[in-house]
Formats: structure tokens, C-alpha cells, sequence
């Protein structure tokens, strides 16, 4: 049985029987005026964060979300895009796109705006979907990503790639590990699946974005996932994994690399009422002004009298680069 076997075993048992464990359930659920998330959908949420933001679905967005779970944040997202087939669901799992289904007649009962048609629930796979090119303006994951291995990894981000328009978001939550795991963690189907032992460093996650060819990133949030101790796990060492939120936005490859926000600010506090870098940045006096890492380096280089504060690895947009 391969890795990816594991998998879908797991999510087929998760599917019959919900378990409430199976993923980090810590984090808040967004509720929304109107919106009812049925106690069934909670019971299914195996995300480690949150993909569903307000600043990415404007416009009746067609969004795609892939791993469908309980079908919670297909929900959430077809409150921000109320039409027949706004939202795709792709899932290899049948036991998990059937229990999915149940769950929108809940939440139809639940919620008098929705409709179970406003969401498309495909068979596919994240590493060849079922979608058409340059067709989703949002594409979204949850806690899927981390298990692949590197090679399905940068398929699955390729194929993102593939279905989102010109300047479309690709949203996502995964654990990262910056320590290095030993082969009995990585090669233990179970816990890859479990969304454990597939964690990679940040700067290698990044660099599968950028390598797939979105021009600018964003990490939204980073914060405690979970801890691997001796005690409970094949390891000698504690490895402390952590879950980021990141969108990857199909913008062009600047020439000098891709902007990469990850909460930088600069404050110029000279004596004029601004400072121009000649560069596209003005900074008003005493103000922050958030900027990619790139930015920051530069205006470093250009005025004394410019603070740059530390990464907060969490960014919330209107940043300049």
C-alpha cells in the first residue's frame, strides 16, 4: 500500500465515522451573519487553520477547493458566492464526497440562503484535477498538501497553477517543521497522513510556490500546531511542527524574485513629512507602511532613519512592494 493509500484509508474511516482528533480543532470557526455551519461539518473539520478569508472573495468569486472534508469550508466559501456551481469540491475519496452531501441537506435546513447545487462535488485528483485551465479565481487546501511527498507536492501546487486566472489567490493551511525528522517518522505512512511527518521547513514550502511561478506570497498566520515527543512517537528529540495559513497569488515573477509578505512594516521617522525611495514607496512620517522582505532590505540601504521591524509572520494585506 502506498503512502497515498494510507491516505485515503484514513479519510474513508474519517468519512463513515467522524473524528473529532484527527486534525487540530483548536482554531476558531468563522461564523458569518446568516451563516449556521452544522454540528456535523464542526465534527469533520480536519483543516489545521482556516482557508476562507473576506479579502479574497469579492465578486462572486468561482472558487476551488480540493479535500473536501465535511464540506464545512465549502460552505463558508458559497456564503461569499451564491450561484449554481460557484464552488467545485474535488475529493478521491467517495465515502468523504458522499458524506459530504448529507451534510448540505443539513446545512440547507440550517442556513435559508443556501443551496446544495451552489457547490459541485467532483471525483479527482489534486495531482491531475478534473478542472479546466485559467477557470478558478480562488483555489484552496486545508491540511492536504503537507502529506504529499515532494515530487506530488510540486504537482499538486503545479496544478493549482494550471486551473487559476491571471492574478487568482491560492489559499492554504499546512503544518511546517523547521527541524530535520528521522527516516522512522518520515517513511510512516500513517503519520504522513495523520498530517504529522510530511512537514517541511517553511523556506522549502515557499520555494515549491515559487518555483511553480506565483509572484508573491503572503504568510498570514503561523502559530503552535504539535509536538512530537519521544514518548508517543519513533523519535529521540521533541519536534515541534507548526501550521501556517499562506496564499500564493498568480501574480508575474518580478525580475528580482517573488514578494514574499511576511508582516513586515517600515516606519520612517525623519524630519520630513515623508520620505520617497524613488522606487514606488512613499512613507509619511511616523506611519506604517507594510512592506514585502525585499522592500525592507532595500529601504534599509536608502535612509537611516527608517525602522524595520522583525518578520510577525502574519500579514493581512495592503502591503506595498
Amino acid at each position: 500500500m502506498s503512502y497515498l493509500d494510507a491516505t485515503a484509508e484514513l479519510y474513508k474511516e474519517a468519512a463513515i465515522t467522524p473524528d473529532v482528533g484527527l486534525c487540530c480543532t483548536t482554531n476558531p470557526i468563522w461564523q458569518f451573519p446568516g451563516l449556521s455551519i452544522p454540528k456535523i461539518m464542526q465534527e469533520m473539520n480536519y483543516g489545521c487553520g482556516s482557508t476562507v478569508s473576506a479579502q479574497d472573495l469579492i465578486n462572486d468569486p468561482k472558487v476551488l477547493y480540493v479535500g473536501v472534508g465535511g464540506g464545512m469550508e465549502l460552505l463558508q466559501f458559497s456564503y461569499f458566492s451564491r450561484q449554481k456551481g460557484g464552488v467545485t469540491g474535488v475529493d478521491m475519496v467517495n465515502e468523504m464526497l458522499e458524506a459530504s452531501r448529507k451534510n448540505f441537506k443539513v446545512a440547507e435546513e440550517e442556513n435559508e440562503w443556501f443551496k446544495s447545487d451552489f457547490v459541485n462535488l467532483v471525483k479527482g485528483d489534486a495531482l491531475n484535477l478534473p478542472i479546466d485551465d485559467e477557470s478558478i479565481d480562488v483555489a484552496a487546501q486545508n491540511c492536504l498538501f503537507n502529506i504529499f511527498k515532494m515530487e506530488d507536492l510540486k504537482k499538486a501546487v503545479s496544478e493549482m497553477y494550471r486551473v487559476l486566472k491571471p492574478h487568482g489567490r491560492l489559499v492554504m493551511s499546512d503544518p511546517i517543521c523547521e527541524q530535520p525528522m528521522n527516516d522512522d517518522l518520515r517513511n510512516d505512512d500513517r503519520l504522513r497522513a495523520l498530517c504529522l511527518s510530511g512537514s517541511i521547513p517553511l523556506k522549502d514550502y515557499v520555494k515549491v510556490l515559487t518555483d511553480a511561478g506565483f509572484g508573491t506570497i503572503e504568510i498570514r498566520a503561523r502559530k503552535s500546531y504539535r509536538v512530537l515527543s519521544p514518548n508517543h512517537y519513533p523519535t529521540d528529540e521533541l519536534v515541534y511542527i507548526e501550521s501556517i495559513e499562506i496564499a500564493a497569488i498568480k501574480d508575474p515573477m518580478p525580475e528580482d524574485g517573488p514578494c514574499m509578505f511576511t508582516g513586515k512594516t517600515a516606519i520612517y521617522y525623519g524630519d520630513e513629512e515623508y520620505l520617497d525611495d524613488g522606487n514606488g514607496h512613499v512613507l509619511l512620517q511616523n506611519q506604517p507602511l507594510a512592506v514585502c522582505d525585499k522592500t525592507a532590505t532595500a529601504l534599509a540601504k536608502v535612509n537611516d532613519q527608517i525602522h524595520i521591524s522583525e518578520s510577525t509572520w502574519h500579514y493581512n494585506g495592503g502591503g506595498c512592494c
